[in-house]
């Protein structure tokens, strides 16, 4: 069974994007294991000057690099991603390298009509980046919006198409994790060019 790590991308101390991985995390138990990972406690990105990182930001990466894939749900501030989750997508990204041919399925849930679409552009725009280089699951985008009336007391997604969109999804995801885990054969190279590369030399 695949070990996935669910992401909250926010430091919200509350959050339907946390909710809706609990919900997956619950849903989807029989299909795979997803550990919830919290950002809130990460410091804000800071070049250190020893190039020391923080306990936290280790312990996060050793997370998402022992496991089968990464599920990132994000909510949409100002047609991007919150800071806090840009902070940390920068902390693990800076010497370590753990999302370097990762399989990513990204989610979103906000409060308003339209859901988190142009932050889950921004965030597949980020997670391309030469130093994160991950594999994200191409053509799916999944929006809850009106994300505070969503779920009922149990923590269930009250809509059943949405719920049956998601599980489409995600079963898409596996096959998707699968095909992906097979494409190692250029991982050293890819992995090797993430820690060569530098914006200073461009």
């Amino acid at each position: 069974m695949n070990h996935f790590i669910g992401l909250v991308g926010t430091n919200s101390d509350k959050s339907t994007n946390r909710q809706l991985l609990q919900f997956m995390k619950q849903h989807f138990s029989e299909k795979a294991t997803i550990e919830i990972v919290e950002i809130r406690d990460l410091p804000l990105f800071n070049k250190p000057e020893d190039k020391t990182l923080p306990p936290l930001v280790k312990e996060v990466a050793d997370k998402i690099e022992q496991a089968d894939g990464v599920i990132i749900s994000t909510p949409e501030y100002d047609h991007a991603v919150p800071a806090s989750l840009m902070s940390a997508l920068n902390w693990l990204s800076y010497g370590i390298y753990p999302f370097v041919d990762k399989p990513v399925m990204i989610t979103g849930a906000s409060y308003g009509t339209l859901g988190s679409s142009r932050a889950q552009a921004h965030l597949r725009h980020m997670l391309d980046s030469p130093e994160l280089k991950a594999r994200i699951m191409p053509s799916s985008e999944f929006l809850l919006n009106h994300s505070l009336q969503s779920f009922d007391e149990e923590n269930n997604l009250k809509d059943f198409e949405k719920t049956e969109e998601l599980s489409n999804l995600f079963d898409d995801f596996l096959i998707f994790v699968n095909i992906v885990n097979q494409l190692v054969h250029a991982h050293g190279s890819n992995k090797k060019a993430a820690a060569n590369f530098s914006w200073e030399n461009q």
